[in-house]
């Protein structure tokens, strides 16, 4: 089997978008000096910021953003594959795009992805979100085909929704990726489930940069990037929520080998949802 050395890239980013892009740039460059061919940073790696009109101030459209653009000129000058994870793109009419950009060795964009499912939530502490409210849904799953394997791309709260990541194995994809700026309270209870799960049901190795600490608009995230294995098995993993590189030598073959051992994507079935009615609840 061939073996590929990835990275993901653990950040605290804040509300300025040039101070996140050089810790972005410094850790790339760590990643290519650890001999990683494949590098992921975390969701919302440009800014992180609540305060939507800082945000709008603060982020541009996708031909415009110096973010979008250094990670092309960083992927030719090192040779790697740099995955941003995600930043803000400005859309026009005070909407955002939550989007993801993949470049090439050649320093070409391979393919962009918009984070589907948005996180709507009320957390028991307090905490609430409304991703809804400034970000514009995207509408397609994203499978890029590398030379090392085929890798699905996703975005944070995606890890909560199965049926992208089958959608993606079935379409080939041996990598799985969940760049992510997961909550504390939300990280704790759920992120090494979630990840591991989704690298079981799939057969596939999963990367996950994620974003972790106090941040400057007030959040805390919980980091802990990890890479999993097929077997679900986590490879590597910062135990922490510092800014940190992650690395990990994959056989992106093990996919092939674990989808032999369960072949549950080629057992899946259709079937029917029919409902029970009791007699208590008929009368």
């Amino acid at each position: 089997m061939s073996v590929m050395r990835v990275a993901a890239l653990q950040m605290r980013s804040g509300e300025m978008p040039d101070t996140n892009r050089s810790t972005f740039e410094t850790l790339v460059r760590e990643a290519a000096a650890r001999g990683a061919r494949y590098v992921q940073s975390p969701e919302m790696t440009g800014i992180l910021v609540r305060d939507r009109e800082k945000l709008l101030e603060r982020i541009r459209p996708e031909d415009d953003d110096p973010l979008v653009h250094r990670a092309g000129e960083l992927a030719k000058e090192l040779s790697l594959f740099v995955h941003l994870g995600s930043t803000a793109i400005a859309l026009g009419g005070g909407k955002v795009a939550n989007r993801a950009f993949l470049f090439g060795p050649d320093g070409r964009q391979i393919a962009t992805y918009d984070k589907i499912h948005m996180f709507d939530v009320d957390l028991d502490n307090g905490e609430s979100w409304r991703e809804s409210a400034t970000y514009a849904a995207g509408t397609r799953a994203v499978v890029a085909a590398l030379p090392f394997a085929r890798i699905g791309l996703s975005i944070c709260y995606d890890l909560r929704f199965p049926q992208l990541f089958s959608a993606q194995a079935l379409a080939g994809a041996k990598v799985l990726t969940a760049p992510a700026a997961f909550t504390r309270q939300t990280g704790e209870a759920h992120w090494h489930v979630l990840t591991r799960a989704r690298a079981i049901e799939n057969g596939a190795w999963l990367i996950a940069a994620a974003q972790g600490g106090q941040h400057e608009d007030g959040r805390e995230t919980f980091g802990h990037s990890l890479i999993v294995d097929p077997w679900g098995r986590i490879v590597a993993e910062a135990t922490h929520d510092e800014p940190c590189v992650v690395v990990a030598d994959i056989e992106p073959g093990a996919s092939a080998e674990a989808r032999r051992k369960i072949p549950n994507l080629k057992n899946i079935r259709e079937f029917a949802v029919t409902e029970a009615v009791s007699e208590e609840n008929a009368s």
